[in-house]
């Protein structure tokens, strides 16, 4: 009897159970594990996945919905994967138009490589943007920022929620309630005792990944990054709006480098929704 190909297997969602063989696929295409970010997706959002007949799986993705429960008004997608022994074979784009499909009227977006793009637009996806990942040691120098920022506390979570949805532009509880368990660092700005900004770092194999960054301006960018190496003796990492120009400036005089430039695409909308100009770096690229 003859093995199915790997784009007529069935599309299966996927489950905390599935986070080895996730973390497997992303080592095989030279990705790191990523077994931390991988548990969070699964959980905050939904993973869907093809299974290999030889063990393991042929392809993955997760998808985040944002807005109310049962009719979101905006998707993220992310950690698109498809093992390298069945590549170029239609198995990523079958898996696309699964999702498409699925998330019926609801717009979508999505960071793409300059490798995943293509597929994208033959699907129908638009660039609207781009951010640019950078890595590196920060180095304090200089005159430092003069905002205060201070370890969020429990009480500060209300606040963080609805400063998050009035820049991201639509409600994102689910996930940044969340983020207190999976980052291991979460930091508000404020004035006069209202929340300016905030901005988490979360590990990821041996640097810190900052995100989300969302704040009033790029001064107060600045004092939340600046807050956050302070605390970590591991390397920064994160992806920033390449509009924000005097953000990415400053990191880049402070040690950090450019690793790569992703493109934001979106399906079924214009532009995202929210406040770009507050925006600085999403939580991951793989959820916006």
């Amino acid at each position: 009897m003859s093995t199915p190909s790997p784009a007529a297997l069935p599309i299966r969602r996927l489950t905390l159970r599935d986070l080895t063989a996730c973390a497997d696929l992303s080592e095989n295409r030279g990705w790191p594990r990523e077994e931390h970010k991988w548990g969070f997706l699964l959980t905050a959002g939904t993973g869907y996945g093809i299974d290999d007949p030889d063990g393991g799986l042929v392809a993955a993705c997760v998808v985040t919905e944002y807005g109310p429960h049962g009719r979101p008004d905006l998707g993220a997608i992310g950690m698109v994967l498809v093992a390298e022994r069945h590549a170029r074979r239609g198995v990523g784009r079958r898996l696309m138009h699964h999702i498409v499909s699925m998330m019926g009227t609801t717009p979508l977006t999505l960071h793409a490589t300059p490798y995943g793009r293509p597929l994208y637009e033959e699907i129908g996806f638009k660039v609207t943007g781009r951010a640019q990942m950078v890595r590196g040691r920060f180095t304090p120098a200089g005159p430092q920022p003069h905002v205060h920022t201070r370890a969020a506390t429990a009480d500060d979570l209300g606040g963080i929620i609805r400063l998050d949805e009035e820049v991201f532009g639509t409600d994102r509880t689910p996930l940044i309630t969340r983020l207190p368990a999976f980052a291991e660092q979460l930091r508000v700005a404020e004035d006069g005792g209202r929340i300016t900004g905030y901005a988490a770092a979360w590990p990821n194999m041996d640097t810190h990944v900052v995100g989300p960054l969302i704040a009033r301006d790029t001064e107060t960018a600045k004092a939340l990054v600046a807050s956050l190496a302070v605390h970590t003796g591991r390397p920064l990492r994160t992806d920033i709006d390449v509009r924000h120009e005097e953000l990415l400036a400053w990191v880049k005089e402070h040690g950090l480098e450019s690793v790569a430039f992703n493109d934001v695409m979106t399906y079924g909308i214009g532009e995202l929704p929210g406040d770009w100009t507050r925006r600085f770096a999403p939580l991951t690229v793989a959820a916006g």
